[in-house]
């Protein structure tokens, strides 16, 4: 993991590969962003020009590398596009400085130490960047020679290792508000990788027992009490759902329930995520084509337990408990049939019209699990369905809620974080839909609006009374494009800085 510190030094004298800056694009051309002006003066003011001339435009993610001006102990200026400059007196967008620390991270793997001399005129600044330097430096290199023998070897075959350290230039050490900003980008950048890693492990190695098996590891580190539900307690509990969609697989089901508590907590929260380590769709098989890239479709389990690990290592004053609903939805002599009939933890009972419709049925057992314990509020998190991603596309995840207000404060927070979302309705006309002659409701209704009618099936499984929220990532999970701004190729940890800021927002009262 990059190493992030403060710094109060002068670019010119600092040992580092390489200085990073900022630039943006106003109506007269380029201009530098605040931060570099020791860079600037160092080419006597004219380092718009030389960009310009080098091709520079300051749009955002442009990268643009020149040599050092003399007598800087750093080789390269590293300038690295913000997009438009704000208007007078009004700070760069926190996410404009989000993705270009991002964008520079990544530009400069293989380099030991970086110094960003970014706008940061703030503690938020310097956490915003500091975010944006550890999630661009990612890397998932664990099944490739060089990530099996290290950075040295990777580097002996002419790889490059993620970066090393990052200086942010213009924070203040000994401030106690930036020390806690850096911190806090720390904790949840770094829980937000490990639920990227677990993204992009091969499904033949990320089963629910072994996810289960990471999830226990880290409880342990963390001081996070954690169960977790084979196949015998399941059966036990009656949790039909999870155990109808597992029911195929020769690796069996689990149910984890992570609990992180606060002796000074007043309100409780439940994340419950859709934990399906790989979905070939069951004996509705997904056709050719669609299959390669679901090991993804635990994203929503791995944010859930990111964000859980996440608040216990930022200590926040509010009782998290995160449900890890794990299956993998395989064909067999075993597995459920379209037409079985699935009685679920709540006791309602669901006629399974399609297997690949499988993450709601396991999701239904942990929300009713979940509200059992009465928590303030729910939200899960899901790459639910292709139809949220034929509307709202790649980058964007729906929210769904029983409840106006809470939609519109969780869309909030995760506009406010920097990950895209939009609040989307649960329409009543489309409940019906899912009426079934054979058992109280099916998994399947109307074909439009499927995105809508999954949001409806999960409401049915929570608990009277409780606030809830539904969260369908499935476009933005999971990358298959190229890497843009802190954003990799692969998993992306959607979610997980949504989550955190919810429960930062409730322990301080201020949701909604």
């Amino acid at each position: 993991m990059t190493a992030l510190t403060l710094s109060t030094a002068a670019a010119p004298g600092l040992r580092a590969d390489a200085i990073v800056i900022g630039v943006a694009k106003n109506a007269k051309g380029l201009v530098v962003a605040p931060g570099a002006e020791a860079v600037d003066k160092a080419y006597d003011g004219r380092l718009a020009g030389v960009l310009e001339t080098l091709g520079a435009t300051g749009a955002e993610g442009e990268v643009t590398k020149l040599p050092a001006p003399s007598g800087f102990k750093a080789p390269v200026v590293v300038a690295v596009g913000l997009g438009s400059e704000p208007e007078k007196d009004a700070g760069f967008d926190a996410e404009a400085l989000r993705r270009a620390a991002g964008v520079a991270a990544r530009a400069l793997a293989g380099a030991k130490k970086a110094a960003f001399a970014l706008p940061i005129t703030e503690a938020a600044d310097a956490g915003v960047v500091g975010e944006g330097v550890l999630l661009g430096a990612y890397s998932f290199d664990a099944y490739k020679e060089s990530g099996r023998q290290g950075q040295d070897a990777a580097k002996a075959k002419n790889g490059k290792a993620p970066l090393a350290e990052a200086a942010l230039l213009g924070g203040k050490p000994r401030d106690k508000a930036y020390k806690a900003a850096i911190e806090r980008a720390a904790a949840v950048s770094e829980e937000l990788n490990r639920a990227r890693d677990l993204v992009n492990t091969p499904p033949n190695e990320l089963d629910p027992e072994a996810f289960a098996a990471v999830a226990q590891a880290a409880a342990k580190e963390h001081g996070i009490k954690v169960q977790v539900l084979d196949e015998k307690a399941l059966t036990k509990g009656g949790y039909g759902g999870i155990l109808g969609v597992g029911a195929g697989s020769a690796a069996g089901p689990r149910l984890v329930k992570l609990s992180y508590t606060s002796s000074k907590a007043t309100k409780s929260l439940a994340f419950v995520g859709k934990g399906i380590t790989y979905d070939s769709g069951g004996i509705s098989l997904k056709p050719a084509g669609h299959n390669e890239t679901m090991k993804c479709d635990m994203a929503g389990a791995a944010a859930v337990f990111a964000a859980v690990v996440a608040a216990a290592r930022l200590g926040l004053e509010v009782n998290v408990t995160g449900w890890l609903a794990l299956a993998e939805n395989m064909p067999s002599g075993s597995a459920t049939r379209p037409g079985d009939v699935l009685r679920m933890y709540s006791g309602k009972t669901v006629e399974v019209l399609n297997t690949d419709a499988e993450g709601r049925l396991v999701l239904a057992d942990a929300l009713w699990a979940a509200s059992q314990e009465k928590p303030d509020a729910i939200i899960d998190v899901a790459t639910l369905t292709g139809a949220m991603m034929l509307a709202l596309g790649s980058r964007t995840y729906g929210v769904m809620a029983n409840d106006d207000a809470f939609r519109a404060a969780v869309h909030e927070a995760a506009e406010e974080v920097g990950e895209p979302a939009w609040p989307m309705p649960l329409p009543e006309h489309l409940r019906k839909g899912m009426d079934s002659a054979t058992a109280d409701i099916a998994n399947m209704g109307e074909r439009m609006g499927g995105g809508l009618v999954a949001g409806l099936f999960l409401r049915e499984f929570v608990g009277e009374g409780i606030t809830w929220a539904h969260l369908d990532i499935a476009g933005p999970a999971f990358n298959e494009g190229g890497p843009f701004g802190y954003t990799p190729k692969g998993g992306t940890g959607t979610a997980v800085r949504t989550l955190v800021r919810v429960a930062e927002l409730t322990a301080a009262g201020d949701l909604g």
